[in-house]
């Protein structure tokens, strides 16, 4: 029986996704929605994370990696040896080297497998995750592996799922912010954003997120699927990478601007597409 701490969006896919293959899930969430949630889907609510620390294999998918910390920091005291905590969480590569390591020390292992797709896409199974750690660990887990998501690719010792995570949220983040200017550009020059949107999509243009986010834009649809301040969150991991690695990011430096833009046009709890409302009100409005 797998345990997760933390079930917002996409705790709630991966949740759904081991339900459908018939596995009891025991999961913990400061939210009681959360739990609520979780109890209609089928899924046991922990009353605590004492409830689920016991279990053999822990999934966190939480915030960021200073929650993990002191999520790790409460399991320390109370997870068995031969544990494996299976991190999903988008933070910090040093972070999850760090983690690994002081886990290793209680004989506990610890994998970080970020999600690649958002969690609509991982429920439907068609996620990807990108896996650090020991390769042991890596194999012996493939069975809930499969099940989590559609694929997952191992890629090498810990951090290194935390950091393709970063490298492909640069892209993704990217894609969309074009996206959103292309439309604006569309429509400011009295094209039909439908049907332009059409044309990008069968030209060398494209990008997947013109599927996932073309048609929300367009209609004004910020349905939450990706919080847009997360995204900010993300963006801010990306450009410490970079200088930690020394890779100037002038593209990601835009982008994180425009992204505080729309937060300080109260955007910053709408779908990541709400990108687009920055071309529509000038700086500083």
């Amino acid at each position: 029986m797998p345990g997760i701490i933390g079930t917002g969006l996409l705790g709630q896919a991966l949740v759904s996704r081991m339900l459908a293959a018939d596995l009891a899930v025991v999961g913990w969430d400061i939210d009681p929605i959360r739990l609520q949630e979780l109890a209609g889907k089928g899924a046991t609510p922990a009353r605590a994370i004492e409830d689920v620390a016991p279990l053999s294999t822990i999934i966190l998918c939480l915030p960021d990696s200073q929650i993990v910390g002191q999520v790790v920091q409460q399991l320390e005291q109370l997870v068995r040896p031969g544990c494996v905590i299976i991190d999903t969480t988008t933070g910090q590569p040093d972070a999850s080297r760090r983690i690994a390591r002081r886990l290793e020390q209680l004989q506990v292992s610890y994998l970080d497998a970020t999600v690649a797709g958002s969690s609509l896409q991982v429920e439907a199974g068609d996620g990807l995750l990108m896996v650090g750690g020991e390769r042991k660990i890596y194999d012996d887990s493939q069975p809930l592996l499969d099940v989590l998501v559609g694929r997952h690719e191992y890629l090498g010792p810990s951090g290194a799922g935390a950091t393709a995570k970063l490298i492909v949220n640069l892209a993704l983040g990217l894609n969309r912010a074009v996206l959103a200017e292309t439309l604006a550009l569309a429509e400011a020059a009295g094209m039909d954003q439908l049907t332009m949107l059409e044309v990008l999509k069968n030209s060398a243009a494209y990008s997947a997120q013109m599927d996932s986010k073309g048609h929300k834009m367009i209609a004004r649809d910020y349905e939450l699927q990706a919080r847009l301040s997360q995204h900010l969150k993300d963006v801010q991991l990306i450009l410490e990478l970079g200088q930690h690695s020394e890779c100037p990011l002038p593209l990601s430096e835009q982008h994180r601007t425009l992204l505080e833009r729309a937060v300080q046009q109260g955007l910053g709890d709408q779908d990541n597409s709400a990108i687009r409302e920055v071309w529509d009100k000038p700086s500083g409005q």
